[in-house]
């Protein structure tokens, strides 16, 4: 999947509420749209504006058969660094944070 097949599908995610978030030790730091600090609108804005050149994807650490898919990009002065996947129909989102 590339970029306008990643973004429009987890923006319809994003849209939906189907959305889940990978357990990890620095939650709190590390994926601030599971705490709470940045909600599912902001998240969707973000990636709204992103670029293909902000795009990149690799397969997961864990399990080689999932893309992860990664934006790095700027937003509102601030560079975010957001990261996921989907097991469907939810993205499941490792990282979001600046």
């Amino acid at each position: 999947m590339g970029f306008k097949g990643a973004k429009k599908q987890v923006l319809e995610c994003l849209e939906n509420g189907s959305v889940l978030h990978q357990e990890r030790v620095d939650i709190d730091v590390k994926n601030l749209l599971a705490v709470g600090q940045v909600s599912l609108d902001e998240v969707a804005a973000i990636i709204g504006r992103s670029r293909g050149d902000s795009y990149s994807s690799s397969p997961h650490h864990q399990v080689e058969e999932v893309e992860v898919h990664i934006i790095e990009t700027w937003f509102g002065g601030e560079e975010w660094y957001i990261k996921w996947y989907f097991v469907e129909p939810n993205s499941v989102f490792i990282s979001v944070h600046h």
